[in-house]
Parts: structure tokens; sequence; C-alpha cells
């Protein structure tokens, strides 16, 4: 019988050091947090701002954040689906929607920092490559830093639209154009890439789908209606779509607020366990009882059981 050494010995286990509670759950990549987060000891205590970018199934989220030590604080946020009230009220998660939400980001972090009138960002979208801090202005621009969190940072994806929006919103975000759509790699190293921004400007509003849904309305009507139901029952067409994101730029520039949501003035009247609700709907909702309720409660229970039992 051959000797097994053993590793994992008692030392091991006396040393062993259990991982954060999202690095076990594959939430966060420490090891990228704490480049970002991380901040210089002469800059004496001053905040780092993050632009985070996130996507659902349903909706891209962005939001600015800078990092203390009981966690981070959101300063502004925008959500995709918050576009309804800017006039995009269907497909909140592709590239055209991710720009736009950028963009609301950006024009939200300048207005509640009072720099929305000093720094009005790229105003005529045309895909080029824009940085605020090229321009001369007396005050330096809102610098933040891109956070995609686990996200493969592959050519073109949706989280660069959300970059290119904040960006052409008046945000000061390093970046380059390598990852945005349009860029072609060089075929040899010492040569440089090309960057199409007419391609860019397309994808930004939503020429691709536009695109697809012509194909589809064409080659498979079924199809199409059912893949572009919202679309059809909002009386947006393929034609539409590029003045839909063209005015909701200028409204989002405008004010950047949003309209309010209505409140629903209802009322709820309860009925023991039931409680009713002035728009027709019932919830059931159980009352909160003493322990000494719960105890006799419990006892009936018991009572009624071996009065059951007795009669068998």
């Amino acid at each position: 019988m051959a000797f097994v050494k053993v590793l994992k010995t008692a030392a091991y286990f006396k040393r062993f050091q259990v991982a954060r509670r999202r690095r076990r759950e594959g939430k966060t990549d420490y090891y990228a947090r704490r480049k970002m987060v991380r901040q210089d000891k002469n800059k004496f205590n001053n905040r780092k701002y993050r632009v985070v970018i996130r996507f659902t199934n349903k909706r891209c989220i962005c939001q600015c954040v800078y990092a203390t030590l009981r966690g981070d604080v959101v300063v502004a946020a925008a959500a995709s689906n918050e576009l309804s009230a800017f006039g995009i009220t269907v497909g909140h998660k592709n590239y055209a929607a991710a720009y736009a939400t950028g963009l609301l980001l950006a024009r939200r972090v300048l207005k509640k920092f009072d720099l929305d009138e000093k720094f009005k960002g790229k105003e005529e979208l045309d895909g080029e490559e824009y940085h605020v801090e090229d321009e001369e202005n007396e005050q330096r621009p809102f610098k933040c830093i891109l956070d995609v969190g686990l996200r493969r940072t592959c050519v073109g994806h949706r989280m660069w639209g959300a970059l290119k929006g904040a960006v052409d919103g008046g945000l000061h975000i390093p970046h380059s154009t390598k990852n945005f759509p349009g860029f072609k790699q060089p075929e040899e190293k010492s040569q440089e890439g090309e960057y199409d921004a007419e391609a860019h400007k397309d994808r930004i509003f939503g020429n691709h789908v536009k695109e697809y849904m012509e194909m589809l309305q064409e080659e498979d009507p079924t199809k199409y209606e059912a893949h572009f139901s919202k679309f059809i029952a909002e009386g947006i067409d393929a034609e539409k779509m590029e003045d839909m994101y063209t005015e909701a730029h200028e409204k989002i520039r405008s004010d950047p607020t949003g309209e309010p949501a209505e409140k629903k003035e209802i009322t709820y009247e309860r009925d023991e366990d039931t409680v009713k609700a002035s728009d027709g709907t019932e919830h059931v909702r159980s009352n909160k009882i003493t322990l000494t309720q719960r105890k006799e409660k419990v006892a009936a229970k018991i009572a009624a059981a071996q009065a059951k039992m007795m009669e068998e």
C-alpha cells in the first residue's frame, strides 16, 4: 500500500478563511472592485465615483455610486423602464435603450451637482468619438470610472451603448472606441484600427431593429406580429423608430427628472383576514395575535384532536 500525503492538515483548517459572501454567491469580482474603489491617501478621502451598468432580462440599470466603509452610496440612478415617460414605451433592453439610459443618468448626475448648464455634452449625435475633457471649460468635468461587474467586455455589447450615452451626456469617463460597434481591428499589429462612426450611430438610433422589423414584415408576417406585438400595440412601426429615439433624447436633455407617476388614491377596508381595496381587488392578510392567544389556539387544536380520537 502506497503512502498518501495529507495535504489538508489541522493547521490548514485552523487558518482557513471563508470567502466573502458576495464572492461565494458569485456576484462580486473583488479583485476588480479593489482596483476601482481604492483611493490615494493624498487625496484626503475624496469620493471616487463609478458608473455602474447592469442588465436584467427586462431592462438596463445605470447608477452613479461611490464607496464608503458602510457600503456604496448611490448619487443618481436611471433605469430603461423610466424611458416610457420620455416616449420610448417599448424595447427597453436593446442597444438604443441602453444609450438613452446612459444619457438620462448623465444629465441627472450633472443636474444634481448644478453642472448641467456648464457641461452640455455632445448635442449632435453622429457616433463620433467624444471626450468632454477636451473642451475648454473653467471647471474640470465630473469624472467617473466604468463598472461593468461580471459582464464580459466583448465588442459591440450593450454596455458600450450606456457608456456612450453617459459620455455624450457630459460625464468624463476614460474610454476608447475599440469596443464600440463599427470598430474594425487592424490586420497587423503595427497598423491602427478603423472606427466607423456611422455604424455606431445606426445602433444608437435602433436601425438594426428597424432593418429586422422590415425583413420580418416582408418574409414572415406571422412571426413579425408575434415578435413585435408590443410595438404594434403602441403604434410603432419601422419608419417611426428613429423619430422616437430622437424625440426622447431631446426630452431627456430638456428635463431629465421625467414626469412623476400619478398617485393611486386607493382605500382599504378590513374584514377579519380579508382586505378589500376600492379598486375591487382582495388580499388575504392575517391578523397579528399575542403569545397568549397563540397558546390558546394551539391548546384548542390539541383538545379538538384528542376529542376526535376518543370518538373513534
